[in-house]
């Protein structure tokens, strides 16, 4: 039921709002603040829908009151009340973060329409917030060791800048997780992260993946199309498997990280492009350039900051995490009851060689969950969770 609270200084205004309000739809709960102080108190205290706010009102003003409230809860609509003298000082408060302004007397359709649109708006960041924590959820780093701990760490660090970022590891490790986290938690976190898998493009097409092209540059260039860095603009572009990159593709995302410009496949005009760059690999660069196969200069561009995601084999004393974790994760996405893993169990998985890594792990628990009984015990991992 969505609750609004109306902050006006006059008796007449409140109680007019109010019974408009509460004829126009008897799920709105309505309440009343008598000027900027208690209203401000109120929103403190309470979680609101909306905030109709008078702007002329003793005490505190209606403008005070909208810089306070986007202080502390930038996510409720305010609609703030303007007398005939205040039309100015409601355009402004647009500007500081007012959803709208109605002015006295209100316009009744003017009223509901701004107050539905307000509520619509609210609904649609609450939403909003849900998918991303569902998002931020299947990205969850798991572990409590020393290697996760210190990554976990180095995110926190690293996040809140610009700087580029180079993640290392064997395949199936979660390098993935590292660059969404770093996303996440970044000032960008509101824009784009575009992932791009360099190593599943074939090499003839990456360039135009990457920068994209215009119309006629290859045969199959019907139009014009944008590219993987254009639609990553603000935001983050996560370059996985860069060791897999050809050198011509290499040469022009070294252009792109020195003058953050980039050229369609087949244009001649420069399109600027603002955006975060974190790459990944599982092969070791530095072989890789001492065979030729990767650019030494675009080596030192991307890795400002090295992030190596140890193997699993590395940090086993957080395969009884994991192994909870996707029990829960496999289970929910099923439907089912989570099954329990015995004691013994867990630890004959703890012995086990995972040359596949963290994806290893997740298979051979959904096999061990589909295949084995109430409870996993040593006997169903001896018997299901072999290679």
């Amino acid at each position: 039921m969505p609750k609004i609270l109306i902050i006006e200084d006059e008796a007449a205004i409140r109680r007019v709002l109010t019974k408009i309000l509460s004829e126009e739809n008897d799920s709105y709960q309505v309440e009343d603040a008598e000027d900027g102080v208690q209203g401000l108190e109120k929103i403190k205290n309470n979680d609101y829908d909306l905030v109709l706010c008078d702007i002329k009102m003793p005490k505190m003003d209606g403008v005070e009151v909208l810089e306070a409230v986007k202080k502390i809860k930038p996510e409720i609509p305010m609609v703030m009340i303007s007398g005939h003298g205040d039309m100015e000082t409601a355009i402004n408060t647009m500007r500081l973060g007012a959803f709208d302004y109605i002015s006295k007397p209100p316009d009744l359709n003017r009223l509901l329409n701004t107050v539905r649109n307000a509520l619509d708006k609210k609904q649609l960041v609450v939403e909003n917030k849900i998918l991303k924590k569902k998002v931020s959820k299947n990205y969850e780093m798991v572990g409590e060791s020393e290697a996760i701990n210190h990554i976990k760490i180095m995110i926190d660090k690293v996040a809140a800048t610009d700087a580029r970022v180079l993640i290392t590891g064997p395949n199936g490790t979660g390098k993935e997780l590292v660059a969404h986290q770093l996303h996440e938690k970044s000032a960008r976190a509101n824009f784009p992260l575009i992932e791009v898998n360099c190593a599943a493009i074939p090499s003839e097409l990456i360039e135009s993946e990457l920068f994209g092209h215009v119309k006629g540059a290859f045969t199959s260039a019907i139009k014009d199309r944008a590219g993987k860095f254009e639609a990553a603009d603000k935001g983050t572009i996560f370059l996985d498997e860069i060791g897999d990159m050809s050198l011509s593709a290499q040469a022009k995302v070294l252009r792109a990280l020195q003058e953050s410009m980039i050229t369609r496949v087949g244009a001649d005009k420069d399109i600027k492009v603002d955006v975060r760059v974190v790459a990944a690999t599982n092969k070791d660069l530095k072989v890789e350039i001492a065979e030729g196969r990767f650019r030494e200069d675009l080596y030192h561009r991307l890795a400002v900051i090295l992030i190596k995601v140890p193997a699993l084999n590395e940090r086993r004393d957080d395969i009884p995490m994991l192994i909870s974790h996707f029990a829960e994760k496999i289970a929910s996405e099923q439907g089912n009851i989570v099954k329990k893993f015995s004691a013994a169990a867990i630890n004959l998985l703890k012995e086990y060689d995972w040359t596949g890594n963290i994806r290893e792990l997740r298979n051979v628990v959904e096999r061990l969950i589909i295949l084995g009984g109430i409870e996993i015990s040593e006997n169903d991992v001896k018997l299901f969770a072999s290679k």
